[in-house]
């Protein structure tokens, strides 16, 4: 791996796709620091402590929730609306038929379908968000012009962090709105490091907790590694074929079923399913917000019982994990259409008749893997949550959803970078 990254270096062209992904996040770092205008800082930091839905929007943001800046969205408007417009293609048959027979054309058009969706989800937690800003004395000037003024910056900083990370994928390499999420994640290490180590300093922490605390982390990391690397290779075999005069004889080749389908789209829905309801509560029950008996008495049970590391939320947590893995692995994976897909090219799993018991084969396996994958993602979700609290750590957020997007992301460039590598060595054989 290092060797690749040396030569990369050395190659002008990958070189400057590098360099422009730096510059990239240079520019994100940049956006963090502007600031919106008449802001009570004092009266903001009050509102993150309480509310679980900011506290993962400021993780994944990189600090730009925490300063309030005109990117406090960041890109998560556009990742949600990547998801909704994938699930409207297996939903929406014209969809589907745009995306599977329209080429180029149809990926552009859909494109621009969720670009637009973009703008409305963010138009809609700009409008939530600014508004429970004001409520919460967060704004200094409460009149409307500032309002509007407050939420079409938001909306203006999402859809520049949209268009940075389209420059990204088209200069750059990887994808630039990954690429986009992993430096906001990566951003905010260094601070629970300088805390962490304040803490130990000061003899707030042990030293054997801090330890068997790295080695968990270490030992996660790895696993996640293997989870992005896991593969089930399905055996396929080519019939003989009959091209003009010549025989072709059949070749062995596999179908690469990867161990995680679902990537980390799984731990993202559940986390916004477990949040919702306390994010909701907690403006209805605010102080002077004129909460009643019934939802005073449903915001005190869900902050007993279903509050961040209790038992029954990691309970919840760990079951919407594998539910949601299941249910996005099917929708990623259609058996259906690799068994069409096999049976059109002639090809075949041995010892497996074409058309439905391929299907029924395929899904044997997939349901085979899946299940390990889900039950992996369910305790990987719940993992950092029991370990802050049993070692006493309360500085160092090992979050599930960042370790799988940071190594996940890291893992494609890589691949990416070898793959550009591997071109360029390949031209000596077609040159002439």
């Amino acid at each position: 791996m290092f060797n690749n990254l040396r030569a990369a270096i050395l190659v002008p062209e990958i070189r400057k796709r590098i360099g422009f992904v730096f510059f990239a996040f240079a520019w994100f770092i940049f956006m963090i620091h502007v600031q919106l205008p008449n802001i009570n800082q004092a009266a903001w930091q009050q509102v993150l402590q309480g509310n679980l839905f900011f506290g993962l929007l400021g993780f994944l943001s990189g600090g730009a929730l925490q300063r309030l800046s005109i990117i406090a969205m960041g890109i998560t408007p556009f990742i949600n609306a990547s998801i909704i417009m994938q699930l409207m293609t297996v939903v929406l048959p014209q969809l589907e038929e745009l995306a599977k027979k329209g080429g180029e054309e149809g990926r552009k058009k859909i494109g621009q379908y969720t670009r637009w969706l973009t703008i409305v989800l963010a138009t809609g937690q700009a409008t939530f968000m600014a508004n429970a800003m004001r409520a919460h004395g967060v704004f200094y000037d409460t009149s409307l012009e500032y309002l509007l003024f407050a939420i079409l910056a938001m909306i203006a900083g999402t859809m520049f962090l949209m268009w940075l990370g389209e420059q990204i994928s088209d200069r750059g390499i990887g994808n630039g709105v990954s690429l986009i999420i992993f430096i906001g994640i990566v951003l905010r290490y260094p601070t629970y490091v300088s805390q962490t180590y304040s803490t130990a300093a000061q003899g707030g922490l042990s030293l054997l907790n801090l330890v068997i605390y790295i080695v968990v982390a270490i030992i996660t990391i790895i696993s996640i590694v293997f989870l992005y690397q896991g593969q089930r290779r399905v055996p396929v075999q080519q019939a003989r074929r009959v091209v003009g005069r010549k025989l072709f004889a059949g070749r062995s080749t596999y179908i690469p079923l990867r161990l995680n389908n679902a990537g980390v789209i799984s731990i993202i829905f559940a986390i916004s399913l477990m949040t919702l309801p306390q994010t909701l509560l907690s403006w209805v029950s605010r102080p002077g917000g004129g909460a009643t008996g019934p939802l005073a008495a449903v915001s005190s049970w869900f902050a007993a019982y279903f509050s961040y590391g209790s038992p029954l939320y990691d309970i919840l947590y760990f079951v919407l994990v594998v539910v949601f893995t299941f249910f996005y692995s099917s929708i990623v994976l259609n058996t259906r259409d690799v068994a069409d897909n096999l049976k059109k090219s002639g090809s075949f799993i041995p010892g497996i008749r074409p058309g439905q018991p391929t299907v029924d084969y395929l899904n044997k396996i997939l349901y085979r893997i899946t299940t390990a994958a889900a039950i992996f993602l369910g305790v990987l979700a719940v993992l950092p949550g029991v370990l802050q609290q049993g070692l006493s750590i309360t500085t160092f957020y090992l979050g599930s959803t960042s370790l799988l997007i940071v190594v996940g992301v890291a893992l494609d460039t890589i691949n990416q970078i070898e793959a550009r590598l591997a071109m360029r060595d390949y031209k000596g054989f077609i040159k002439r």
